[in-house]
């Protein structure tokens, strides 16, 4: 099941519970207006949607639509799109690739031995 970016919000409001926004955002490694606009549901930069989804403890597949395959790390490539810059099923599909690129270069560090 894919979670909105409203969804994401709400996981940041609820996080953060009753601590002020700064002291979440500091935790979070992110600007105060940054996390008050995602917490509101603006959509966040890819820097940014990263840093809130390690906060979160949350994979970043969630809220793309991506599922995890199986053996695959839980922490892979982050991709983000602005809205309306190209269709979902479009960006999943480019997520996907990238992490077959990503599978793809591990698999090649281990054959030689990095």
């Amino acid at each position: 099941m894919t979670l909105t970016i409203s969804e994401f919000g709400r996981l940041l409001a609820e996080r953060r519970g009753s601590r002020g926004v700064r002291a979440a955002a500091a935790e979070a490694d992110v600007s105060t207006a940054t996390y008050s606009r995602v917490e509101n549901g603006h959509m966040p930069d890819l820097a940014t949607f990263a840093k809130l989804c390690k906060w979160l403890n949350r994979d970043p597949r969630e809220f793309l639509g991506m599922e995890k395959t199986e053996g695959e790390a839980s922490q892979a490539a982050v991709v983000h799109f602005k809205k309306k810059t190209v269709k979902a099923d479009t960006a999943t599909a480019l997520g996907e690739m990238i992490l077959a690129a990503q599978r793809a270069l591990r698999a090649r560090e281990e054959l030689i031995g990095r």
